[in-house]
């Protein structure tokens, strides 16, 4: 099946096991191009979780292949920049479109599907959705494996920093933001 034949969709609730699935293989097979092994274990146990609450908010895409999901990934109204970034209270808070940015979130290719365009056509989406409810920009913590994409898509790096997990473990990001076209 070639990609101009998947189709990004809204994912349902009842895929989120399906979805936690395919971003722990996505960090499995992603990941070591640019982390060490016990980053890319400790992504995989931090990183690869299922925020429920964009899948119940309507933001976040799937595309689904013949034998699974290929890729995932959303967008964001409410406050929070990342999973893993730390619950808090403001997590739920609504961002307001005319002086906040939406957050791009939890994008994921599984590795045989990586670097055919999946990314970008769940970016479009995002951004297309994200424009409907009045937003003027995206924002973003990259990490490596997706930086190039982002890149290409036109976001700009705003700033390089290490993100902690809870076991201690760093990974490398950039923040990244793109003006809503």
């Amino acid at each position: 099946m070639g990609v101009e034949n998947l189709e990004v969709r809204l994912a349902r609730e009842d895929e989120a096991t399906a979805i936690e699935s395919l971003m722990k293989q996505s960090i499995a097979a992603l990941f070591p191009r640019h982390y060490s092994a016990t980053q890319t274990a400790s992504a995989i146990r931090f990183v690869a979780s299922v925020d429920e609450m964009l899948i119940a908010d309507q933001t976040y895409f799937v595309v689904e292949a013949s034998d699974g999901l290929a890729a995932c990934g959303g967008w964001s109204r409410r406050d929070k920049l990342y999973t893993g970034s730390g619950d808090s209270a403001a997590d739920t808070r609504l961002l307001d479109p005319v002086s906040e940015p939406a957050r791009v979130r939890a994008m994921f290719t599984r590795g045989d599907w990586a670097r055919k365009g999946l990314g970008t056509r769940i970016l479009q989406a995002c951004e297309a959705a994200a424009r409907t409810e009045g937003f003027k920009t995206l924002a973003l913590v990259a990490t490596l494996p997706g930086f190039e994409l982002y890149l290409r898509y036109g976001f700009i790096a705003d700033e390089r920093s290490e993100v902690r997990l809870p076991d201690g473990e760093t990974l490398a990001c950039v923040t990244m933001h793109k003006p809503v076209e």
